[in-house]
């Protein structure tokens, strides 16, 4: 008795050392919600019965000034209390001070630049004439504090709960060349283009969660915005073209009646109709023959809005048909640079047929234009339109363009914390955009390099490197050369693995599409996200989460041994494996045998339950010869040398 307790703990200890890093205990522990279910969220992932947000509207009336490269204008905006609390105070939004020399975000741009590094400073928004109306009282607000990106605006009496109170307000600000990669100006040979976004101040959220989301803006950290009705006007010079989010109100006081019987020929056209030629750019006459025109624009139940302007664009566009049988208008605008082999002529036709697949796989894109606006910016997304590279074409193009698109979803419908939670908006925006790439023209324009494959050794060894950051970091906490794979590329992996091995391409979309629709309009957490995929698809996924969200695991699966039973493969073999790393995946294994045979089994991932190893029967009726674990390299194992095994 005493040499088999002896010989058992020899072996426990073998076992241990070979496999030490994983803890079933903390992988399949029963605790991972930090909270339950209320009223507000429900623990199904759905909204609650009380779940409340509240309501920004905002009419916007400015100019821009060419000579001076400002805007100026003034703001009214109507904030719903839809909270249960009363509020003293509103916080508002001033990401234009980012650019001033003194700002939080210039203070924390690191040495090497990158792509938030302001290339040069303004003054910052200008703000004047801030007046409140609230039931019946009137009253210019005179102790509004601004700290940096935000401005704390307090009210004369408590904002109850179901008022609205209305903020009115003049500004200006001078647009920056380079705006952190998400506004600014571009010269061109025939004048510039003005990218311009976060140009007005704009209401902080109220949550149920975290009361007033007040993080400044750094530059990595995007944004968390309230839905509500936008109208906006912009006054500009005559020889300008301008397109913005939603719906151009006034096209025929902005084109000329050539130019509205092209764009009337483009709304019924599946096929790019140019409105604004090359060569008319230089035509005096392809304008109307005004000082200024006021272009009008409004976007119903979005959370921001964008613009663009040049007297340097080519403008083309076409029909988009949506599942529904609606009609929307994809559009282009981009300076006569851009025009090349495979250059921004084709991005009308990419506009078009990215937004049909989305809004035919996920849920239907609900704006009545989508413009991609060539520029300064490399890529960034706006309700309605995005702003892209002005050199990008062929692969490049269309990668750019179908992920800024894709952003319609995550988070223009979808309402996440961009400000906390990149994974959440880029991730899997990310995820949907490899889908729509390989559905786009039999997947011409998908790119083949390192990055194609997301389980090649070369991006495994990348996504789960020691000095990478987790995914549950706020972007601009993660290390600069890390948030292309800690907000992109990892979290579009964790999405592929749970599709493709964990739920099944038929039951992960039906909880993705379910997730949309339930949050459509409205601020989910992660934790919201998590709920809703579990109780749709019907898998307990916390230890999914556990091992890609909220820690850095690695995947390490190897085959440790083939035993025949009772020595004589015809009556059958066992197979180990073990799992040298912390996290748990469901395993396919192939067993070949040498008399031509093969099997594959797909192992779900209760086999790492119990501990770091796992050994099964296979059916062989002859000698084993091979066994490979993940044979079609569908997994993110981190050491691909110890998953198989050959007889010699």
């Amino acid at each position: 008795m005493y040499k088999r307790i002896l010989l058992l703990a020899l072996t426990l200890v073998t076992l241990s050392t070979y496999a030490q890093n994983y803890d079933h205990r903390a992988a399949f522990h029963p605790d991972f919600y930090p909270y339950p279910g209320s009223v507000y969220r429900s623990a199904s992932g759905e909204p609650g019965p009380s779940y409340w947000q509240n309501r920004a509207d905002y009419s916007i009336q400015c100019k821009l000034d060419t000579a001076t490269h400002t805007v100026s204008g003034e703001l009214s905006l109507t904030y719903t209390n839809n909270s249960p609390d009363a509020q003293r105070f509103l916080w508002l939004q001033l990401d234009q001070n980012i650019y001033q020399k003194d700002s939080r975000g210039s203070a924390t741009t690191t040495q090497t630049g990158g792509r938030w590094a302001n290339a040069s400073y303004t003054k910052g928004y200008s703000i004047s004439n801030l007046r409140a109306e609230y039931l019946s009282s009137k009253y210019l607000v005179k102790d509004a504090l601004t700290t940096d990106t935000r401005m704390q605006v307090p009210l004369e009496q408590p904002l109850k709960t179901g008022e609205k109170i209305k903020l009115s307000l003049t500004y200006e600000f001078e647009i920056p060349e380079y705006g952190t990669d998400r506004m600014g100006r571009l010269l061109t040979k025939n004048g510039w283009v003005y990218e311009v976004a976060q140009w007005f101040p704009r209401i902080c959220v109220y949550d149920d969660l975290h009361g007033w989301n007040t993080m400044p803006y750094l530059g990595a950290g995007e944004f968390y915005l309230e839905y509500g009705d936008i109208d906006f006007s912009i006054t500009a010079p005559a020889d300008l073209i301008l397109v913005g989010s939603g719906e151009l109100l006034n096209p025929k006081e902005c084109f000329t009646a050539e130019q509205m019987k092209r764009w009337e020929k483009a709304a019924g056209s599946d096929q790019t109709v140019t409105i604004r030629g090359e060569k008319e750019i230089q035509d005096k006459t392809s304008r109307p023959a005004t000082p200024t025109i006021t272009w009008r624009f409004k976007i119903q139940n979005t959370r921001d809005v964008a613009w663009a302007a040049s007297k340097a664009f080519i403008l083309d566009a076409a029909r988009i048909n949506l599942p529904s049988g609606k009609k929307c208008m994809a559009m282009s605008v981009y300076p006569a640079e851009s025009v090349k082999e495979q250059g921004w002529q084709l991005s009308t036709e990419m506009v078009k047929g990215s937004i049909e697949h989305y809004s035919k796989k996920w849920f239907e894109y609900p704006y009545p234009a989508a413009v991609n606006v060539a520029g300064i910016v490399g890529g960034m997304e706006y309700p309605g339109i995005v702003f892209c590279s002005w050199e990008s074409a062929g692969p490049g193009l269309w990668g750019v363009t179908d992920h800024e698109f894709g952003h319609i979803w995550f988070p223009m419908i979808v309402g996440s914390n961009e400000r906390k939670f990149a994974w959440m908006d880029e991730g899997f925006n990310t995820f949907i955009n490899d889908l729509s790439t390989q559905a786009f023209k039999n997947g011409e324009f998908k790119e083949q390099s390192f990055f194609s494959d997301p389980n090649s050794s070369f991006m495994v060894k990348y996504t789960f490197g020691e000095e990478m950051d987790g995914l549950y970091n706020i972007p601009d906490v993660i290390k600069e050369d890390n948030l292309g794979i800690t907000a992109y590329m990892k979290p579009a992996q964790m999405l592929h693995a749970l599709r493709n091995e964990v739920l099944g391409e038929e039951r992960f979309d039906r909880a993705l599409r379910e997730y949309i629709r339930r949050w459509a309009y409205k601020h989910p957490t992660p934790w919201d996200f998590f709920h809703t995929m579990e109780n749709v698809s019907g898998e307990n996924l916390a230890w999914f989460w556990r091992a890609w969200v909220m820690n850095t695991w690695k995947l390490d699966v190897a085959v440790k041994g083939i035993k025949a039973i009772e020595g004589d493969p015809a009556s059958g073999s066992m197979v180990t494996l073990s799992n040298l790393e912390k996290m748990p995946m469901p395993v396919t294994v192939d067993i070949k045998e040498a008399n031509g045979k093969s099997h594959r089994l797909k192992l779900p991932v209760e086999i790492w339950q119990r501990g770091a190893e796992w050994t099964f029967r296979v059916p062989t009726t002859s000698e084993v010869t091979e066994v490979i674990a993940d044979p079609d390299k569908k997994l993110p194992d981190v050491n691909r040398g110890n998953n198989g095994w050959k007889k010699r």
